[in-house]
Order: C-alpha cells, then structure tokens, then sequence
C-alpha cells in the first residue's frame, strides 16, 4: 500500500479530545463505581462518557473512561473494547484514542480508555503496566452486567506499548496482581493492534526492562492455539517495529490456527496511525474487521 510518508509523532489534539483530556487528568467526573449521575454527552454525537475508578493502589487511583450510546440506542450485551494508550510505559497519554472509542460508540459497542500506571508518572517497571492492564480487563468483564457489555465480546487495542499491553492480556497466565479476582479472565476476545511492540525478546524491544521476566512478558514468544482473531496496524518506516516482526507474529497466529490482518503502509512512521490523514484510512479497516467478527454491524 503506497500511502505518502508523514512524520510519526501525535498531532496536536482538536479543543473536544483537549477537554476531555482536562476532566480525565482532574477527576471532574466525581464518580465512584459504574452509577454515576450526570455523564457528559460528546458534542455533536449521542454518546455519553463517564469515568470509572476500576483501581487503587496507594494514592493512585486509576480509571476507566466510558463512551457507550444511551441504553435505548444500543443492545443489552454490547460488545466493547479496552483501549490502552502508547508511551513506551514511560509516559501516560489516555485520550491517545479518542477518536477511536468515539467511531466505535457510535456504532453501538461500549469503548473504554484504560489508565495505568507508567515510569515518569508512578515510577514503575513496564510489570506494573501490565498488571494495571489486566486488572482493567477484569473489571470490565466482572461488570459486564453493569455496564451493559458482552463479556464474550471485549476487544482489546493500542498503540506501541499499549498494543504489547493488549496482547499481553491475552498471552500472559504468569503475572496478576494480588488483589485480583483471578477466577476472572484477563484475555480479550479479539485484538485491535497499532504499532505494538510484541516482541520483547533479546532482538526485540524494552529487552532490558523485562529480561526477568521474558518470555513469559512477551506476546510473540506466547502465542498458543486458541490466539484471538488480531489485526495489526504497521509502517515501513516505523523504527522500533520492523515489518518482519509484525510477519512473524501474523504467521504464528496462522500456524496455531486462527486469524491475523497484517496491513503495511509504505512510508509510515511509529505512531502514524493516529495522524489524521492516515486515521481516516486506519479506521475504516477497523470497522470491516469488527463487522467481519460480529461486533459492529
């Protein structure tokens, strides 16, 4: 796909994601559970957002963001997805998928931003991402009821680190947190990957950071049959994530007998998935994938 190169960083948010990114950072949804009264409707759409604390660890509190349609326009059991934003687990940038999570709500699935915890805001290891990740999981499937959602249906998606958060929802058994109800399964159903760092092994990225812990820590080293139907977001010019990784890990999927959509933009940088003339091509291969597998018709 030849597709003009741009350059792989974020663009600048536009004013509505800015202000939601404002009431995430200061907690101006006082929320405390699933109920919460008064939920903020996105401008110019029909979906509402409200914050979920799914986590506490100290004085971290950690939330959930909710986009869903109001309960008379979309089924009782909507499926969902758990998105986790990029940085290399160093950085936090939960409206990294906005744009996202707003297309999918409004197509009827219940679409979640998850917050974690990372090195230059928490001073943690990538292993306490991963962990927040998980329990993220959890909570969604384990209030399914609540939340009106599929808990046979939960994608997971992101970007960079947050795409090895994804699959590593799926790959990893070894790691929980203690204060997880582990009777509760972490593993998505489906994964929507961009950029992902799946392979943490000597060749491949944050080796260093999590070498006590590989392999179980990286996804491309865990694929077992079973794997969950994937599509993956790559760039030539991506300079952590060479296109021969993204078809190693798309061959191990298809050789434990499921699915995996590798597609490869010529030219694209880390990150180009979120760059608005490139957004508008990625998405719409997002809904066909999800339509595909029965979760947006």
């Amino acid at each position: 796909m030849n597709i003009s190169h741009c350059r792989s960083r974020f663009p600048k948010l536009p004013a509505a994601a800015r202000l939601i990114f404002f009431i995430f950072l200061t907690g101006a949804f006082n929320v405390a559970g699933v109920a919460q009264t008064g939920p903020a409707v996105v401008a110019g759409t029909d979906v509402k957002i409200h914050d979920v604390v799914f986590k506490t660890i100290d004085t971290v509190v950690l939330k959930l963001r909710v986009y869903a349609l109001p309960r008379n326009k979309r089924s009782r059991k909507s499926p969902a997805i758990v998105y986790y934003f990029g940085g290399g687990w160093n950085t936090k940038n939960p409206p990294q998928f906005h744009e996202h999570a707003l297309r999918l709500a409004e197509k009827g699935m219940v679409a979640i931003l998850a917050d974690y915890r990372v090195k230059n805001v928490n001073g943690t290891s990538p292993m306490e991402s991963l962990l927040d990740a998980k329990s993220a999981m959890r909570y969604v499937r384990s209030h399914a009821r609540e939340l009106r959602i599929d808990s046979d249906r939960i994608a997971a998606s992101g970007g960079s680190a947050g795409g090895h958060l994804a699959a590593a929802c799926y790959t990893n058994d070894r790691f929980n947190d203690a204060g997880d109800d582990q009777r509760v399964s972490a593993k998505p159903n489906a994964l929507v990957l961009f950029n992902p760092v799946i392979d943490n092994g000597p060749d491949g990225y944050g080796y260093d950071r999590v070498k006590q812990w590989f392999p179980d820590f990286s996804p491309m080293h865990m694929i077992t049959k079973g794997f969950p139907q994937t599509i993956f977001f790559i760039g030539t010019k991506d300079y952590l994530i060479p296109v021969a990784t993204a078809e190693t890990f798309r061959d191990k999927i298809i050789a434990v007998g499921s699915g995996c959509e590798l597609h490869v933009y010529d030219g694209a940088g880390h990150g180009f998935f979120n760059q608005p003339n490139y957004r508008s091509l990625v998405l719409p291969k997002v809904d066909a994938f999800l339509q595909r597998i029965g979760y947006v018709r």
